[in-house]
């Protein structure tokens, strides 16, 4: 296998324009070693190559040079020496010596090798006669011997195939020598070198890393990926055709070694750069303030409050912490990065009101906003007071009916008056022209129970309340549960005595009764109705529960 061809047409290297980059001279046949006689044409390889233009060619042997233009880019040679070209608006090109030599046997090699290439060296006898045998060596050592004439051949050269080179030719038990050949493996690239937009940036910043590194002019066309490291165990990408890496935000955490890595997509040739050290800078916290919302430290009782703690300066991973200012106590903390945080407080009650203050800490120590206070105020919308009053109020309200009726039972004992028997009672019905003010409250007679039993007043016992349903004849039968009845009309009370002497269990009352009418609506049900004296004889003997 022969290397033929060195290079091909290049492409810009490293961003620079043009005209400012060599051009680059290729071989057909690629030997820099012929025969005399034999002919070599040079190809320079320009950017943007335009036919129409002419091209310089310098050739420099021994101490002088002279000058050739061809319309095109290439030149046919015969002559040894050093040759340059030069296109329009160009520097010179790196030179290529070629030697045409007159030796018996001669070591042909590529004018450049880079790692990776597969070098070619071939041992030529003068007008291709051929050899029974060959032998290389490097270093005065031997690589290879052959029983036929053979082209030596290492594949992905490398630095350590450098050196002075020379074969032996057999033929008709004669043995040929060639003259000795330097060769030099050109690296193909450097180890890469990393750089950063900022070696020391603050948290929260973006950092871009280049992974950079130069293919020569012969090889601007080899592909190459680019990988990224820190610390030799995160990888921070994978294998990419790019050689940046943007970091959109770094932290302190992110700090330490990194480096890169370059390899060849074909040829397997790796480097590494360098370590570099970056050291991700952290703001302290200052300027915490802390404010409310609704804002104005004026919050709603039975509403929620939002305490906001924010800072003006300051990165990373900040503990936020809100207190009370009387007590010291924590109400809530957050980790998190950001320069703000808040903390809700709901179902606010008037024992929220006061004082309150925030802490923000970075790791430099907490610094505390100024005290905030927040008033609660009570909305007329806000019913809890208005259950728990009129709850209150209802229980007050029986109370006092309970005693007014207890008091009135006791005037009526003290006048002297018979104890009132249970009787059934109806409810006047209203006449034409009567309103329900004539009717409620209103006397019933009731008559004596007993007229030979006198207790004391002290001999009170306990008050009965019952309900009568407007219309209803007969006896009245109450329940404990027509208390509850939303549609009763009629209150029907009783009061029982007992003297503390009458073991016998014999009980007087009196009862007194009020009535609304309910359709009208105009008869409160708690009006308490005087009782009216009903004198006789006792109609029943029945004996009170």
């Amino acid at each position: 296998m022969l290397l033929w061809t060195s290079l091909l047409v290049l492409a810009p290297v490293c961003g620079q324009s043009a005209a400012a980059q060599k051009p680059v001279i290729s071989l057909h046949p690629p030997w820099t070693t012929v025969f005399k006689g034999d002919r070599v044409t040079l190809t320079c390889n320009g950017f943007h190559f335009n036919a129409t233009e002419k091209t310089k060619w310098h050739r420099l042997y021994p101490r002088r040079e002279t000058l050739t233009l061809t319309p095109g880019n290439t030149l046919e040679v015969q002559e040894s020496g050093h040759y340059r070209c030069q296109t329009q608006g160009s520097p010179q090109s790196d030179p290529v010596r070629l030697v045409f030599s007159s030796e018996p046997l001669i070591l042909q090699a590529p004018y450049s090798v880079f790692e990776g290439d597969t070098l070619v060296l071939r041992c030529q006898k003068r007008r291709n006669e051929k050899l029974t045998a060959v032998k290389y060596t490097r270093n005065e050592k031997i690589l290879f011997k052959s029983n036929k004439s053979s082209d030596l051949l290492i594949p992905q050269a490398s630095s350590n195939n450098s050196g002075n080179y020379r074969c032996f030719g057999y033929r008709d038990k004669l043995v040929f020598i060639s003259s000795n050949k330097v060769i030099k493996i050109q690296e193909l690239f450097p180890h890469p070198q990393l750089k950063a937009t900022d070696s020391q940036p603050t948290e929260g910043s973006s950092v871009t890393l280049s992974c950079e590194t130069q293919l020569p002019p012969e090889r601007a066309d080899t592909p190459l990926h680019f990988i990224f490291f820190r610390d030799d165990r995160v990888i921070l990408s994978n294998w990419s055709k790019s050689p940046e890496l943007q970091i959109p935000t770094i932290w302190r955490e992110n700090s330490g070694s990194y480096w890169c890595g370059a390899e060849t997509v074909i040829g397997s040739i790796h480097k590494r750069s360098p370590s570099l050290q970056i050291h991700v800078q952290r703001i302290p916290v200052s300027g915490v303030l802390l404010e409310t919302q609704p804002s104005g430290g004026q919050a709603v009782k039975g509403e929620t409050l939002v305490l906001v703690c924010s800072m003006a300066e300051g990165t990373g991973d900040t503990t936020f912490s809100w207190h009370r200012e009387d007590t010291q106590e924590s109400l809530g903390k957050k980790i998190q990065r950001s320069p703000r945080a808040e903390l809700e407080l709901p179902a606010i009650r008037e024992s929220h009101a006061g004082g309150y203050y925030c802490t923000a800490d970075n790791s430099y120590g907490p610094v505390r906003s100024a005290v905030l206070n927040v008033t609660v105020r009570v909305t007329p919308g806000n019913t809890d007071g208005l259950v728990t009053a009129g709850a209150i109020g209802g229980l007050l309200s029986a109370l006092l009916l309970t005693v007014v009726l207890l008091f009135h039972c006791w005037r009526q004992r003290k006048s002297g008056d018979g104890f009132l028997g249970d009787e059934t009672r109806i409810p006047p019905t209203l006449g034409p022209g009567e309103s329900s003010h004539s009717i409620c409250p209103a006397q019933v007679e009731l008559q004596r129970l007993y007229v030979n039993v006198h207790p004391k007043e002290e001999d009170l016992l306990y008050s009965k309340i019952q309900i009568i349903r407007l219309g209803e004849e007969g006896e009245a039968n109450i329940s404990r549960a027509l208390l509850e009845d939303k549609d009763a009309s009629v209150v029907y009370t009783k009061v029982k005595a007992q003297h503390p002497d009458n073991s016998a269990g014999k009980v007087s009352s009196k009862d007194e009764e009020c009535y609304e009418n309910e359709e009208l609506g105009e008869c409160p049900t708690h009006v308490i109705c005087p009782l009216s004296k009903a004198p006789g004889p006792v109609k029943s003997s029945q004996p009170l529960e």
